[in-house]
């Protein structure tokens, strides 16, 4: 396809570049720092501004790829391409799925209209460019020319249109509702003309282009006439087109000769499902698999330093929260909550469950990798002494017994032996209710869940590629994911100056005060940020994947 011609920047887009530069050239942000942020917004060119001028500096400074993967075909074919998957926790519809297991099989015959890349920068993919008016609450998107459905439809701004309001819809049952709520409603996608979309925000939103990408994995591009049963065609716009799935058991798909992007080089990928990760390790030591995807350290301990097998890493956001509740029992007292989370040695924590895969947390949902994270909040360590100071400035000098309610999944087990130990230095005795993750989210609503209802708590979220989500559902004082009972009117305050902010000067200025915030009254704890992991056998290259378990294999070779 040939390269749509720039567009004339806003003089508010131009001052928005402007201050993000200022923030690079001072040295208050690094270079990927400002990439990403400039993709946010919409932004190319940023990269000659600094004087980019290597190879690498290029690639990442492009604002445009002819697919997400990006990198140069191999000489060699490769006919097929083997995934040990697990099994999908029920149908495959782009509408309700929310299970890791379900997320990389959508997107090997479907788009979106932005994808968040390795480095947490948007890159265009349906889209092939957008940017905010001057208030940020509505968002303009320009679609790929000549983009064709499996089925032989052209892509236009109606399917764009129908998909979003089909995901924003409360009657649907969507998913992505949790996303899209106080940010997007049903009507507010619009058809400007066939390659135009706009989206009409509820309020202002700095990050908006996230809600539309990769980083909400119901956000595939859908044709304005689907009308379900997705798992008889698997329609999309995608690299592969479906040749058969059956539930329980598998998948194989096949290259689209129509794909918009470069051909696809393995003439067919093929995804077997296993049970869990231990039958996923066998499938790959007994080399019945080529890639495994969504792998955990403790799952593939055998497969880090075996040269049999590459193990690749992804930054994220992934994350353990360690609620406690705000509202009733000893937890009521911010000294007593700061005191807990001041017994946690996380650079121990992550060496042990993640082997340093992991980066440290500061009791804040603002990780490493988020371009607004300020970085010059003190990092939060162990200090055992002035952790039994705040018990006693509470009143509780001899310490208490509270029960710590989590689910069993991953290393989280292992995680709440680890805060049970660190407690009892200081007094607090901690009594452990691991729990199936069934019974722990039970209805996932207040008075109805052990989740939302505990006074101790361990939750995991998975990666995001901006904190909007974690900050808004979580914390906020009518959050619907509120598990630590939290209300803080200046809370709520900053996170509403956050999320409506658009430069990059004004993210950071409200997320140091989120931070701080969030520091002081600790309804959380956030020990640690993981990598996502995925394996290949030594001889496979050309595997993408993103943190929130995307898996491009269009690239993906053998030899």
């Amino acid at each position: 396809m040939p390269d749509q011609p720039a567009r004339p920047i806003s003089r508010e887009l131009q001052a928005l570049r402007d201050a993000a530069l200022d923030e690079c050239l001072s040295g208050r942000i690094d270079r990927r720092t400002l990439l990403r942020y400039a993709s946010v917004i919409g932004l190319s060119g940023m990269g000659a501004a600094l004087g980019l001028t290597s190879a690498r500096d290029a690639l990442a400074a492009s604002a445009t790829t002819a697919s997400p993967s990006g990198s140069a075909t191999p000489a060699r074919p490769t006919p097929l391409i083997r995934v040990a998957g697990l099994t999908p926790a029920g149908a495959i519809d782009p509408l309700t799925i929310s299970d890791p297991a379900s997320v990389p099989l959508l997107n090997q015959t479907c788009d979106y209209l932005v994808v968040d890349d390795e480095q947490g920068k948007l890159v265009p993919s349906l889209a092939t460019a957008w940017h905010p008016n001057a208030k940020g609450d509505v968002w303009t998107f320009t679609l790929r020319d000549g983009v064709k459905f499996h089925d032989g439809q052209v892509l236009n701004a109606k399917d764009v249109v129908a998909t979003f309001d089909r995901l924003t819809d409360p009657a649907t049952g969507s998913a992505a509702l949790s996303v899209f709520k106080g940010v997007l409603s049903k009507g507010g996608t619009r058809a400007v003309d066939a390659r135009t979309v706009e989206f009409h925000l509820d309020a202002p939103n700095g990050n908006f282009p996230y809600y539309v990408s990769s980083d909400s994995y119901n956000a595939v591009i859908l044709p304005a006439s689907y009308a379900g049963d997705f798992e008889k065609t698997f329609i999309g716009t995608g690299p592969f087109r479906l040749e058969q799935y059956k539930r329980q058991r598998g998948a194989t798909f096949v290259r689209n000769p129509t794909y918009w992007g470069s051909p696809a080089i393995p003439d067919r990928v093929q995804f077997v499902f296993y049970a869990d990760a231990p039958a996923q390790l066998l499938a790959m030591q007994g080399r019945q698999a080529d890639v495994m995807p969504n792998m955990t350290v403790l799952s593939g301990l055998s497969m880090l330093n075996n040269p049999a097998f590459k193990v690749l890493a992804v930054k994220s956001s992934s994350h353990r929260q360690i609620h406690m509740r705000c509202d009733q029992g000893p937890f009521a007292d911010a000294r007593v909550r700061a005191a807990l989370a001041l017994t946690l040695d996380r650079d121990a924590i992550a060496r042990g469950l993640f082997r340093g895969r992991a980066q440290l947390g500061n009791d804040s949902p603002f990780a490493p990798v988020f371009a607004s994270t300020d970085a010059s909040v003190p990092q939060r360590h162990a200090d055992l002494a002035r952790a039994r100071q705040l018990l006693s400035e509470a009143g509780v000098a001899k310490g208490f017994a509270v029960t710590l309610t989590t689910e069993r999944f991953e290393e989280m087990s292992d995680l709440a032996v680890l805060v049970q130990n660190a407690a009892k230095q200081i007094g607090i005795q901690v009594t452990l209710k691991v729990e199936p993750q069934s019974a722990y989210y039970g209805a996932a609503a207040f008075g109805k869940s052990d989740w939302l209802d505990s006074t101790l708590g361990i939750t995991d979220y998975g990666h995001r590629g901006i904190p909007n989500v974690f900050l808004s559902a979580t914390l906020t004082s009518n959050g619907p994911w509120n598990a630590a009972h939290f209300r803080n009117a200046d809370y709520d305050r900053y996170v509403g100056e956050y999320v409506g902010a658009l430069d990059l000067p004004a993210q950071r200025k409200a997320a140091a005060q989120i931070q701080n915030l969030l520091l002081a009254q600790t309804p959380v704890a956030i020990p640690y940020f993981f990598d996502a992991l995925t394996a290949t056998t030594a001889t496979v290259s050309g595997v993408r994947f993103s943190a929130i378990s995307q898996l491009y294999l269009e690239r993906a070779s053998i030899g």
